[in-house]
């Protein structure tokens, strides 16, 4: 029979904190031990992945000279001690601490640290950000079959509207009544976000979590939030992506700036061309890789390639017409969700380029 696996030890007497290092254990989804004094963290001490040690236990911890170890963290109510109290630090340097944090300032990185403690650290999740060319060319759906498709390939998407006047794609999905965290929602958020926490609140289709605008009067996320939410989703996701508005604003540039990919989605008109044109010089210098997708049909003949060459860009694809899409999602159906048709076989590629396929069996 093998051991069973090591669990984070939570090492505190005072109910208060205790109750709230539990919970922000289950947060994480990690058991964790709670041993009731020295002695009995000492068999658990080394092997344990992290140890969270709480202020009103750590001198005497200290003083039970337990080995130095990585991973070890100081908890300290910040509404007992402040961050100069010097004792503080003294039984840090004692411990041989490697953090010590503040709590509840600091409650989203402890969930964290719980989450890698039990996971083993997250890669953060490929981002794409998609944005028309001109309006109504198409990057909202785009942007929800990329995520769509990806759920279906078994990975944790995640699909954020960084649109505030493109109508919400909570709407798109047919999710508008659903319960869950939507922008305005946020507004007050400054700092880090608990990643596992962001992925429960929000409304879900299937295994893919969205994070839309309500119908409210906020039109404009904060940056501290925006940020915050961004590189929260970015934790808990394989695949983020973002839809964003033609114009973009601070948040809107944000995005732009964490995606590993943006796509320009351009009809494949010459009027279309030229506001593409316009687009692009607002958006190219915050992007780390640009390239764009021509959507058919080309009522002129406009060759898809030489749409790109004329706004130099490199050429992520061509989106065939799929003739039947307006109507399917006027009936409410979600876009790509079938798997098949031009819009779910172009998603597939984009994201098979990008590592994301879907799993064996």
């Amino acid at each position: 029979m093998s051991p069973p696996e090591a669990r984070p030890l939570v090492c505190v007497r005072d109910a208060e904190l205790a109750d709230c290092l539990l919970r922000l254990g289950a947060a994480a989804g990690a058991d964790v031990e709670v041993p009731v004094d020295p002695v009995g963290a000492r068999p658990l001490w080394s092997e344990a992945p992290l140890v969270v040690v709480s202020m009103d236990v750590a001198a005497e911890y200290a003083a039970a000279r337990l080995p130095h170890r990585a991973g070890l963290v100081i908890v300290v109510d910040e509404q007992r001690n402040h961050p100069d109290d010097p004792i503080v630090w003294r039984l840090a340097d004692e411990l041989g601490a490697e953090h010590v944090v503040f709590l509840p300032t600091a409650e989203a990185w402890l969930v964290d640290r719980y989450a890698e403690a039990v996971n083993g650290p997250r890669a953060p999740g490929r981002v794409v950000a998609v944005v028309g060319g001109r309006g109504g060319a198409g990057a909202s759906v785009l942007a929800t079959a990329l995520a769509v498709t990806a759920a279906r390939t078994g990975s944790r998407a995640m699909l954020v509207d960084a649109d505030p006047l493109g109508g919400g794609l909570d709407l798109l999905l047919g999710r508008e009544n659903t319960a869950g965290l939507r922008w305005p929602d946020l507004v007050d958020t400054a700092g880090r976000m608990s990643p596992p926490a962001l992925h429960d609140a929000l409304p879900r289709v299937g295994e893919l979590c969205v994070l839309s605008w309500d119908r409210g009067d906020v039109l404009t996320i904060p940056t501290e939030a925006a940020e915050a939410a961004l590189e929260a989703g970015r934790r808990c996701s394989d695949v983020l992506v973002v839809d964003l508005p033609r114009r973009p604003d601070d948040a809107a540039v944000r995005a732009l700036q964490a995606a590993d990919l943006t796509l320009l989605i351009v009809p494949a008109e010459v009027r279309a061309c030229a506001a593409a044109s316009r687009v692009m010089r607002a958006v190219r210098p915050h992007c780390a890789r640009l390239a764009c997708v021509v959507r058919g049909p080309a009522p002129a003949g406009l060759r898809s390639v030489d749409l790109a060459t004329s706004l130099e860009l490199p050429l992520a694809g061509v989106l065939r017409a799929e003739p039947r899409l307006a109507a399917t999602l006027e009936r409410g159906d979600v876009p790509a969700a079938s798997g098949r048709g031009p819009l779910a076989d172009f998603s597939r590629r984009l994201l098979a380029d990008l590592g994301v396929t879907e799993a064996p069996g």
